[in-house]
């Protein structure tokens, strides 16, 4: 899958140490230092990508901007860094949408996806290494799913293939829920727990037969296709390499889909899946969780498309911490706005002391809005903060 170009970030100057960057991690509940697993390696990061059924709306924008800082910061810090970012494009949603408007899936992917990578770069969201379609990764999950057959820990039933959670000894230790919450959250969020002769409720498919209307492959399951958590967990063993360092994405695919994806990658492979979970937080928008199921949106094409420069888009995202829900008003974007006219103005060198102050701020948990802060001081002190603001924050001005 073609990803987008977003021009490197020009380097810094740095001190002669590295620093030791922290992010909060899910499945401790504390911050945790990111880097690599040996100081030759570079820091493997697995991020969830979109299912391109509709457009890029400011949702999708936090997570994406706020997994580009957590990028530039580790690059700053003198780290190589290797990404690798899916799309979900075999997906019930995405066929569902397809027969509700009659167009092939095929046409909304492409398009979808296209818009998505606009907008990425409109924002100057630094490109994966790697940008994997799941239809693109149909051997990597066959070979994981036949090593978890190996591992006697898949079941059929009429036709499909099961993941049988018993054979997950470490179920339960990302999200920390109950199996009554497991459940409920299962059926809310793409699973069958309703259905007759699974094992048990939570159980989550691996391979499916697929409706005549729906792309499927040969497999020693049956023709069909494969169910949305094994896709990741090929991908991310395939293309990163376990144990990631981080798998990255938003709050809500905590459960199940990172449980789940974690706990195939564990049986199938015997490591951990990842050192540290990291996920954003939730944008709301009139009240309610900004999401395409109740369709109160603000797509970042819109907002593009009527004047409003990327860079007020991006600003407006990073006055918020990563992981803390925020509610979106057009007051947000204006105050956006005016802070990046202001720093837009050509003024002196910047400071070693304030640059290691940004710095600071970052490496502490991705703290955006302190880094605002301390450039919105020097910039009214007449400090050009363009560079720093283009490097490490990705604002162009």
């Amino acid at each position: 899958m073609e990803s987008w170009t977003v021009p490197a970030p020009a380097p810094l100057v740095r001190s002669g140490l590295a620093p030791q960057v922290r992010v909060h991690d899910t499945a401790s509940g504390s911050l945790q230092p990111v880097g690599p697993r040996e100081p030759t390696e570079p820091v493997r990061i697995y991020a969830c990508g979109i299912t391109p059924y509709d457009a890029t709306h400011l949702g999708h924008a936090h997570t994406y901007v706020s997994l580009d800082i957590l990028h530039r910061v580790l690059l700053d810090a003198g780290h190589s860094v290797r990404l690798v970012q899916n799309i979900t494009d075999i997906d019930d949603p995405l066929f569902a949408r397809a027969r509700l408007t009659g167009e092939p899936w095929q046409h909304i992917v492409a398009r979808e996806s296209g818009l998505f990578a606009e907008d990425m770069a409109a924002l100057r969201v630094l490109p994966p290494l790697a940008y994997v379609a799941a239809s693109e990764a149909i051997e990597e999950v066959r070979a994981l799913i036949a090593m978890l057959t190996d591992k006697a820990a898949t079941y059929p039933l009429t036709g499909d293939l099961y993941f049988d959670l018993t054979a997950d000894a470490a179920l339960g230790e990302i999200s920390h829920l109950s199996t009554p919450q497991m459940t409920a959250l299962s059926a809310a969020r793409g699973g069958d727990p309703g259905r007759v002769g699974k094992r048990d409720p939570r159980d989550p498919l691996l391979w499916q037969q697929s409706a005549a209307d729906e792309p499927a492959w040969a497999s020693p399951w049956g023709e069909g296709r494969p169910g949305w958590h094994v896709e990741c967990a090929a991908i991310a063993a395939h293309y990163c390499g376990l144990p990631l360092d981080v798998q990255f994405g938003g709050r809500d695919l905590i459960y199940p889909h990172h449980e789940m994806s974690a706990g195939h990658a564990r049986v199938a492979h015997g490591v951990p899946f990842a050192r540290v979970f990291a996920h954003s937080a939730m944008v709301w928008f009139e009240g309610e969780k900004m999401s395409k199921s109740l369709g109160n949106l603000v797509l970042v094409s819109t907002l593009r498309a009527t004047g409003v420069d990327p860079a007020t888009i991006r600003l407006a995202i990073l006055a918020h911490r990563w992981r803390e829900d925020w509610e979106y008003t057009p007051e947000v974007l204006t105050h956006a706005d005016r802070r990046r006219q202001r720093w837009a103005i050509p003024g002196h060198a910047m400071p070693a002391t304030v640059l290691a102050e940004v710095r600071t701020c970052l490496w502490d948990d991705l703290d955006t809005p302190a880094a605002l802060s301390v450039l919105d001081g020097a910039a009214a002190a007449g400090t050009d903060v363009r560079g720093v603001a283009a490097t490490l924050l990705g604002v162009g001005l």
